[in-house]
């Protein structure tokens, strides 16, 4: 697999659309789609990461989202412009969705105690407002990030840099 699988031109060519930054998806989060589906958190360059001592993020159950700059720097993926895969079912009332899942993400990363524990460490990210998003409506968003996941590891031989598991049917474990 190359390395220019899940390029931002990879995103687009295989049905992502969005890509929003973090700093303007905060004031049009309705652009987002309320459907079932995946998201990515990328940057356009590959520049090398800057990191925050303090996340952005909110404590979520009294827990502090921040972990050590050296634990960010041995989870950054070199050469990889997907920072962090997610996925967004309908939820048992079926209101839930991509546009949910995001906002809960962006309202996380501005201290808001929301539960979106995972993707955390963009949060210490220097550039974090210029990150842009993209998403992908699909009928099982499950699949779809485990599907991508696997690409990104065979791409990487890693996870995404703040993909903290794999997906939840992949059969690959994370590292």
């Amino acid at each position: 697999m190359s390395a220019a699988t899940l390029s931002p031109a990879w995103l687009r060519d295989n049905g992502f659309t969005g890509s929003s930054t973090i700093d303007d998806l905060r004031s049009r989060r309705a652009v987002v789609p309320g459907l079932p589906g995946v998201y990515i958190v990328y940057r356009d360059q590959l520049n090398p990461a800057e990191f925050l001592d303090r996340s952005t993020g909110g404590w979520f159950k009294g827990r502090d989202p921040s972990v050590p700059i050296g634990k960010l720097e041995a989870s950054w993926v070199e050469e990889a412009h997907v920072l962090y895969i997610g996925k967004a079912d309908s939820g048992r009332t079926g209101t839930r969705g991509v546009r949910v899942r995001v906002d809960e993400y962006l309202r996380f990363g501005q201290g808001e105690p929301i539960g979106h524990w995972g993707g955390r460490y963009l949060w210490q990210l220097a550039d974090v407002d210029e990150l842009l998003i993209c998403w992908k409506p699909c009928s099982d968003p499950a699949d779809e990030e485990a599907r991508l996941l696997d690409l990104f590891r065979a791409a990487h031989d890693a996870l995404p840099f703040a993909n903290l598991r794999s997906g939840s049917r992949s059969k690959r474990k994370a590292t």
